[in-house]
Formats: structure tokens, sequence, C-alpha cells
């Protein structure tokens, strides 16, 4: 057996033994068909006050140019669907955010995979990005035949939905690459579209940033949320995932095992009044190992403000 295939057998065994879902392997190269769409959508100003995204362009577009010598990059999915869901009336949390924060797990994975690969295979140059790099790591899915792009944006995958932290890593080793996922098995499905409740989610899958919940409640930093939106929140505090419950393909979505991400039971059970009324301290020490402390306190009573209705408890 030679080289090729036997460290390409070694990287989809490592995935699986370190806990990840899926692993897929594309060849490191430009993504020119992505380069034009991130620039149109940039040109178009969807980013709305996310500036951090114009930065770094030809980083996110080649990953050649964040790990010099970069052959291929894996890509490896990690399940995050939840066994428990929130107490009916809750003020909504995205579903990422139920337990601890996916970027200190992820990251702490993905060390422990370029560790093996030290270990088994020999000295690799690589680095492992999670969501926080410029890093088309949806793309980079597709491209290694992991799942498709849907209308909503996110990675589709055949067998389980979307409910997945995606993980990326790119290294100098020359591995086997998957053939691209090539298939739209969206269709003529436009229920992710219909259900948006801000109408963020545009034709030919392109998702208006600046107008999604999720960047109301976590990424926008002034305190005003636009009057515009007021009643469109649908009760989402932090995040949505209407787009995601509402998509067929995710009544293929099994609860993760991982302990991790077990739901932080004030998430699933605390009231609008109680968010309300909770005070800083008691914030920070609930959710300092959580996601949702992206928005800090003060977000968050912006956000609870602005969505709160007579009618929830």
């Amino acid at each position: 057996m030679n080289s090729l295939v036997l460290h390409t057998q070694l990287i989809k065994k490592m995935s699986s033994r370190l806990g990840f879902d899926y692993c897929g392997i594309a060849k490191a190269q430009r993504l020119d068909d992505d380069a034009l769409r991130l620039e149109q959508w940039l040109n178009k100003g969807m980013h709305g006050t996310m500036k951090y995204m114009e930065n770094h362009f030809e980083l996110r577009v080649d990953p050649r140019r964040l790990v010099p010598g970069a052959r291929s990059v894996i890509t490896l999915l990690k399940n995050y669907y939840p066994a428990k869901q929130q107490k009916e009336g809750s003020l909504k949390i995205s579903k990422y955010a139920y337990g601890k924060d996916y970027h200190e797990v992820i990251k702490g994975m993905t060390k422990l995979f370029l560790q093996s690969i030290h270990e088994e295979i020999g000295e690799v140059q690589g680095r492992g990005f999670v969501d926080s790099a410029p890093v088309l790591e949806r793309s980079w899915a597709q491209h290694s035949g992991l799942g498709w792009i849907g209308k909503n944006g996110n990675l589709l995958t055949k067998q389980n939905g979307s409910f997945f932290f995606i993980a990326t890593l790119i290294t100098d080793l020359e591995l086997q690459y998957d053939d691209p996922f090539a298939k739209d098995l969206c269709g003529t499905c436009r229920k992710c579209i219909d259900a948006c409740p801000t109408a963020a989610i545009g034709e030919d899958k392109v998702v208006n940033g600046s107008q999604c919940i999720s960047y109301f409640t976590i990424e926008l930093k002034d305190m005003l949320i636009p009057g515009e939106m007021k009643g469109k929140f649908d009760n989402w505090a932090f995040g949505c995932d209407s787009c995601q419950d509402i998509c067929p393909w995710n009544r293929f979505s099994k609860p993760s095992d991982e302990k991790e991400f077990t739901p932080i039971p004030e998430v699933l059970n605390l009231t609008s009044r109680e968010w309300e009324s909770m005070s800083e301290e008691t914030f920070k020490k609930l959710f300092r190992h959580s996601a949702i402390s992206r928005a800090k306190w003060k977000g968050m009573q912006r956000n609870v403000k602005f969505i709160k209705k007579d009618e929830i408890l």
C-alpha cells in the first residue's frame, strides 16, 4: 500500500476516533467561483457592520495563503443536535449555543488531530480552523464530498441534515481527494426562504447577512436594533434556527452524544422575565463557557427587551 492511500486511511480513522462524525478531503487550491460570489456579496453590503469580512480576501479563497505549501484541506463535521429542546414559551436560543462554546470544544479536538498526525504520520505542517478564521468552510465541505450548500447557506448532509459544526485542517500532507458533492438536493423546495422571519434568505442561495436575526442578536454591536425589525424576531434572543428547523432534511437529525454539548439547564428553562432580571454577575457565571457570552450581558438585555411580548411569562 503506498503512502498516499495509507495516510488517507489514517486520517479518516483518526477523525472517527477523535469524535468527528464525517471527514472529507479536498485539494488545496484557490476557490475561484467562491471568490467571485464572496466579492459580489461584499459589494452589495450584505455583511452589514461585519467589516472583518472584508479583510484577508485572498486568505479566504486560497488556503495556500494560510498554510504555505498546503496540499490538502481536511473538513470535519461534528453533530450538535440536542437531545432536549427548550421549554415551550422560552426566549429562543440557537441550538448550537445550548452547551459549551463549540470554539473551545472543537479547537481542542483539532489540536489533538494535528498532534495525532505528527505522531502517526510524521512532521507535517498544518493549521486547524473553527469558524473564527478566514476560511470558507462550507465550500470546502462541499468540495470534499460531505454535502451541498442549501438555499439558506448552510451545509446540508444527505444522512443527517445540517446541525453540524465544521472544522477545517489545512496541511501540506498530500492525500487522496474525495469527489465534490455535485448535486443540489434542495430541488424546488423553498421552505427555508418562506420561513425566514426577516426575509433574509433570497433566491440563488444568497443570504443577506445584514438582515439575519443571528446578525442582529450577536454580531450587531449597536445597542439599538433597527425599528423596522420590531415584531419580526419570533422570540429569538440569540441566533436563529428557523431555516434549519423547517428544513425537510433535518428530519434525519440525530441527538449528539457529545457530553460537552449537553444543554445548560438555564438555556432550556429560563423565562423572558428571568432573562431580563438577570444580573451581569449571574450572566457571566452561567455563560462563561457558552457561546452566548459573545453577545455579552448588555447585548442579551438589549435582545430580550427588543422582543419582549406581554404573552411571554
